[in-house]
């Protein structure tokens, strides 16, 4: 079965399909934003309350373990309640949450709250994905995929500027937290005004495939190992880009510029990886075999990360950080768009669901080691182990999903 050869729903045919495409990209982006508000405020944070990484770690782990759960729970919430109402549900619960983190008073207070943003921001990518399978086809679906992903680069790549300038306007980090919250509650407006699910997606909600049906898939465990592998290699650049920078004698101010610089390369890896995949297709190509290829490549360009241990210049480190989030981004977004392209459309939230719970257990555990190990040794360990992992995550990617599952 082609999922590209499949008939396409009349809304397939509308040019409405690309406004849905814009406001997932701006979820993704101020989902991002409230995210990496504590990564850009980590170095200060860790002055003032004398954290180390391990204490750093917690933090993040706590946003980590919400996240990992809720993701399953969210894509089968979605997959019963719908895009509109599931999405409007998430946004409106991790927008409060951000902002109440400006009254977090020390270490436990934090974790509580970066724990409650986790579950409220574990809804984004199961609800953008199955909002992509209801509007897109096959071809067009790596190219969707692609423009709500890149929301998170550019989610990351603004909280520095935005973030800093909030912390040096006001004096203090609490504005930051509590007015990057905000953001979201004005998204939730033009979702509920502009969004509505499409008819065929209302009569299927409650026919989903139970979660040990799923299991049983080969294609599942594909899905769900490669992103638990790979997207531990995203997270230790979103979360600990600039204390890294740091560990190579580099202050923050000095490399602010920098910082956007991996984001905005793996901007270009979204629309690189699904602009090729839908070219192909174009092509003649079968969906699995462009979405492989993609895959195969972005796996090897992960590999240098490698190099940054042997050197401390910033513009190097900048350079290979920038390609490997590239390839990254490339990986990524054929691994997202494959439970659309595999499943029927009652279980593709749950599958990127657990897709997610995969990606959250491989975080939290490489949080954990990233912590432990940079502050007994080095850094160094660390990328060279995450350069390599991707390559594993690859060859299961290939050799476990290798047709579609039956949409009756």
């Amino acid at each position: 079965m082609n999922a590209a050869s499949e008939p396409m729903p009349p809304q397939h045919l509308s040019p409405f399909r690309w406004w849905i495409g814009g406001l997932l990209f701006a979820s993704t982006v101020i989902n991002y934003i409230d995210r990496q508000t504590l990564s850009v405020l980590a170095p200060y944070l860790k002055t003032d309350y004398h954290w180390t990484n391990s204490d750093f770690a917690k933090v993040v782990i706590a946003f980590r373990i919400a996240y990992t759960v809720g993701q399953s729970i969210a894509g089968r919430f979605l997959d019963r309640v719908g895009t509109r109402r599931g999405l409007t549900i998430s946004v409106l619960w991790y927008s409060a949450a951000a902002s109440l983190t400006a009254f977090a008073t020390g270490l436990r207070s934090f974790c509580a709250f970066r724990f409650l943003l986790g579950a409220g921001e574990a809804g984004n990518w199961p609800a953008a994905t199955k909002a992509v399978g209801e509007w897109f086809p096959a071809r067009e679906r790596g190219v969707a995929v692609a423009l709500f992903d890149s929301g998170s680069a550019v989610g990351a790549a603004v909280a520095p500027f935005l973030v800093l300038w909030l912390y040096r306007t006001f004096g203090s980090w609490r504005p930051a937290f509590m007015m990057t919250g905000i953001l979201g509650l004005f998204w939730v407006i033009a979702w509920r005004a502009v969004y509505r699910s499409p008819a065929q997606a209302k009569t299927q909600r409650a026919a989903g495939m139970s979660w040990r049906a799923l299991l049983r898939l080969r294609q599942t465990w594909g899905i769900v190992l490669g992103r638990a592998l790979t997207d531990p290699v995203w997270f230790f650049v979103a979360d600990w880009f600039a204390i890294y920078l740091v560990s190579k004698g580099i202050k923050p101010e000095e490399g602010l510029l920098a910082f956007w610089i991996p984001f905005l390369a793996a901007d270009l890896g979204n629309f690189a990886g699904g602009g090729l995949s839908s070219w192909l297709i174009s092509r003649g190509w079968p969906v699995l075999r462009a979405r492989k290829a993609v895959i195969i490549a972005g796996g090897f360009g992960m590999m240098l990360l490698i190099p940054t241990v042997f050197t401390s210049n910033l513009f190097a480190l900048t350079a290979l950080f920038a390609l490997s989030t590239f390839s990254y981004a490339a990986w990524s977004t054929m691994d997202i768009v494959l439970p659309a392209d595999l499943y029927p459309d009652h279980s593709v939230a749950t599958v990127a669901g657990l897709s997610g719970t995969g990606a959250g257990l491989g975080t939290i555990v490489s949080t954990y080691l990233i912590g432990v190990v940079s502050d007994r040794y080095s850094f160094a360990p660390i990328l060279i182990v995450a350069s390599l992992i991707p390559l594993v995550a690859t060859l299961l990617v290939v050799t476990l999903v290798r047709s579609p599952v039956s949409r009756s």
